[in-house]
């Protein structure tokens, strides 16, 4: 039938036939190799899609990790640096006032968080838990599902919003007074600061309670429909143009929702072991739900990014990319020159707000264990000290790991950037040119530690260019190799991070 179509010279000899039709449908061949090279695209997506699962739990692992450290700073550290600063001020009369400030902008930061931490817990013994279960646990299962959905979009509202609350407030708070003011003080920051902690705390309170909910029903119909509303997630994330970018954004979001889900089933599980009189037998029961939900979580979250990378032709070596960036900002912060706390950061970064989600673990923990006695109180004590172990351990490794991630990604040079060598004409004109979005945070920084470089949007560093440097970067260039010798993260000592020692 083909030959057919051809022009009058190269007909058959022959006319076309069924059998002649059938027999060259059986018969004709192709060959694969004459589209080598989308034939082989087609593979490596494929293989991507593969290593996908391995590339994305390396990212979600140490992402996480970054989360329980700065949540457990918050239990641990935190308390320590507080009494720090109220040790500073109480015997400040006995050393006498030298300075211009009575606190340091780090230890007024942390007297900040305290006393948020402090009323914001106070405030949450006027909520009743028991109270608001009862009330949801009435509710139909389709309005506890719209219920859901709708807290789920106000904690990401809360955590977008909230950190910028507290950032204004630090920076209010540390601002030097030489500077003209245009806020409208330190009170109103502070009152807003409770404000939301507050109202954040109830919101993942009602959270947990829901869950508590579709954990405790008859026939687990809500805890179904809300583990499938995980997977409606995939449909409106996979069709849509992502670049590189958009896909950190959205790392970060799932590693920032995996580790507030699993401190929503703990603080689930606490209450259902309350009510059981801490049996263990019932911890067994509780355990296929609990399964069910952290393996939906981690299955739809490998489905996403499979089919994200897939249609936008994004490789899987961009999550150790991201992987870098997460460390990149770690090691950065750990400097004496640093412009922001470590948890700050990682806050800004993935969105996790550690202040409310520890006023409702205490705020639960209080609630459901009772401690009297002299042996209850030397086991809280013991416990405390723990946790500090854990903490000081997670730092350490995390930091070696960060160390590693950056050396690889070959962003070490950046730390090792002084302001001090820079000459003032030179520094002068590299202040008069924008900020491009994708360079790394400068090491020079405002007087307040809590001031946050411009954000990066690409996770890494454009790579340097051979353009010969100019006048003024040739002398800075000079000066810093004179004094400062460039140094392998590999060859420093484990204890000493960027040249700066860590006492």
């Amino acid at each position: 039938l083909s030959m057919t179509c051809l022009s009058g010279s190269h007909r058959p000899k022959s006319n076309p036939s069924l059998a002649r039709f059938i027999c060259t449908e059986l018969t004709r061949g192709y060959f694969l190799e004459h589209n080598e090279a989308k034939y082989t695209e087609r593979r490596e997506k494929v293989y991507t899609c593969m290593r996908i699962p391995k590339e994305l739990e390396k990212l979600m692992i140490f992402g996480f990790f970054l989360c329980v450290d700065a949540f457990l700073y918050v239990f641990t550290l935190l308390p320590l640096r507080v009494l720090l600063a109220l040790l500073r001020l109480l015997t400040l009369p006995c050393c006498g006032f030298s300075g211009s400030r009575l606190l340091q902008p780090a230890q007024v930061c942390d007297v900040l968080k305290g006393l948020i931490l402090v009323l914001c817990f106070s405030m949450m013994h006027y909520v009743d838990y028991s109270m608001m279960y009862h009330l949801i646990r009435g509710q139909s299962v389709i309005k506890l599902y719209i219920i859901y959905n709708m807290l789920e979009v106000a904690d990401r509202l809360f955590s977008s919003f909230g950190q910028d609350i507290l950032d204004a407030l630090y920076w209010t708070a540390t601002e030097p007074k030489e500077r003209k003011r245009d806020s409208i003080g330190v009170i109103p920051h502070f009152l807003m600061a409770v404000f939301y902690v507050f109202l954040h705390s109830i919101l993942i309170m009602v959270q947990a309670s829901t869950l508590n909910v579709a954990f405790n029903s008859h026939n687990k119909s809500l805890l179904t429909i809300m583990m499938s509303n995980n997977f409606v997630e995939i449909k409106g994330s996979v069709f849509k143009k992502f670049e590189k970018n958009n896909l950190f954004q959205m790392s970060n979001s799932d590693i920032k929702e995996r580790f507030t889900s699993y401190v929503l089933l703990l603080i689930v599980c606490l209450r259902n072991m309350e009510q059981f009189s801490w049996n263990p037998d019932h911890l067994w029961v509780l355990f296929p739900d609990v399964f069910m939900v952290v393996t939906s979580e981690i299955a739809v979250d490998i489905i996403k990014h499979a089919f994200i990378t897939k249609f936008n032709d994004i490789t899987a070596d961009v999550y150790s990319e991201y992987r870098a960036s997460l460390a990149f900002d770690l090691v950065s912060s750990r400097q004496k020159n640093a412009c922001t706390d470590y948890s700050d950061s990682v806050a800004r970064r993935m969105g996790f707000i550690p202040l409310p989600l520890a006023v409702l673990l205490i705020r639960v923990v209080m609630s459901s264990v009772k401690v009297q006695g002299a042996l209850s109180y030397t086991c809280v004590f013991l416990f405390y000290l723990g946790l500090v172990t854990l903490k000081v351990l997670n730092s350490i490794v995390l930091l070696g790991k960060s160390c590693v991630y950056v050396k690889r990604a070959n962003m070490e040079d950046k730390l090792f950037e002084p302001p001090s060598t820079i000459p003032s004409s030179t520094k002068t004109k590299a202040e008069q040119i924008p900020v491009t979005p994708g360079s790394p945070p400068s090491s020079s920084c405002s007087s307040s530690v809590t001031t946050q470089p411009t954000p990066r949007t690409d996770p890494l560093p454009p790579p340097p260019t051979d353009a010969p440097p100019a006048e003024g970067e040739a002398q800075a260039a000079s000066e810093l190799k004179h004094r400062t010798p460039k140094k392998d993260l590999l060859e420093i000592d484990r204890f000493t991070i960027c040249g700066n020692r860590i006492d």
